[in-house]
């Protein structure tokens, strides 16, 4: 007997062959003038309002020194590099948690792959002092259905705005040390490293996530599946930003620079039986649980599966393998 999940995926291949265009338009970019154009912003800027064709924006190595805004009526781009090595946009600036982003995504139907986004601020030191640490994001992801692929962002504090919609991240690499995954985002990282820049900020500590869940009602949250936190310093896996934070660390690997308590209530005191903090199966020197905060999560089976579960919590209408015909 064919199951119902085959005949669904079945469907939805066929619907997508038949109705999508799987045509795509290359732009390429390079620094030194080999390529239709210097710049990824002038890339952006000459696809057309209301384009409905996937473009792939492709960057020759190079370190691009711009900041880079993708606005609402772009939709259907690729940005992609040759490695998140090689192939970096970085910009230097701070004091405003979405405005001073490197990047601004405010387009659905995103892709990104072998890129790494940069914030430089504190990450240099200017006469051999380190400047003040502040908000200074690398990526600020204001859209739905935006998907990102060996790709890497690097900052100290809100290096990741992943502030409103569903986004998919695999193969990634996440630096910071201060709320360097934040927002209201419904997120799946997985197969990812998060890295800790304890360093950066002395005897400070790190914390991991900021996520900013409000209600029940609400789905969103952080979801990290077969990830490893590595880095330096002491780092809490969370903090809770709104009163119903939710972020669930799966079959993930802790080295030991988590702070024993695990989590911190932060500016929630009093709501802690709303929020959603849990470790399902993770393993490593930092994964110890004996002193976690009694109020983290149990998560049943059934609970467990609405966050882990890729077509349950993220991939409801099938919009990750439509994205991936186009890569």
């Amino acid at each position: 007997m064919v199951s119902p999940t085959f005949i669904f995926y079945l469907t939805l291949t066929l619907f997508l062959f038949l109705n999508v265009s799987t045509s795509t338009k290359t732009i390429l970019v390079d620094k030194s003038g080999k390529g239709q154009f210097t710049t990824v912003q002038k890339a952006i800027d000459s696809i057309p309002s209301n384009n409905k064709q996937w473009t792939i924006i492709l960057l020759n190595a190079g370190f691009y020194k711009e900041r880079v805004t993708i606005l609402k009526d772009k939709q259907y781009i690729i940005l992609k590099g040759e490695s998140r090595l090689s192939t970096v946009i970085e910009w230097d600036d701070s004091g405003n948690s979405l405005e001073s982003s490197t990047f601004k995504l405010y387009a659905s139907n995103f892709m990104a792959r072998n890129i790494t986004f940069k914030n430089t601020y504190d990450l240099v030191l200017v006469n051999d002092v380190v400047k003040k640490i502040t908000w200074a994001p690398a990526a600020l992801l204001y859209a739905d259905k935006a998907s990102f692929y060996e790709c890497g962002f690097v900052g100290i504090q809100d290096t990741l705005t992943d502030l409103v919609g569903r986004h998919f991240f695999d193969g990634c690499y996440v630096e910071g040390a201060i709320d360097f995954i934040w927002g209201y985002g419904q997120s799946l990282y997985q197969n990812s490293e998060i890295h800790v820049n304890g360093k950066s900020i002395g005897n400070w500590n790190a914390y991991i996530t900021a996520q900013g869940r409000e209600s029940d009602t609400q789905t969103n949250g952080f979801v990290f599946k077969y990830c490893k936190v590595t880095g330096t310093g002491t780092a809490y896996l969370g903090r809770a930003y709104r009163n119903h934070s939710a972020v669930v660390y799966f079959r993930s690997t802790f080295d030991n620079i988590i702070a024993p308590e695990g989590w911190d209530i932060w500016k929630q005191a009093g709501k802690e039986k709303y929020i959603t903090y849990a470790e399902v199966e993770c393993k490593g020197p930092g994964a110890n649980m004996s002193k976690r905060v009694k109020w983290e999560k149990t998560l049943t089976a059934e609970q467990q599966k609405k966050f882990v579960d890729q077509k349950l919590f993220l991939n409801q209408d099938g919009w990750i393998e439509e994205q991936r015909l186009h890569l």
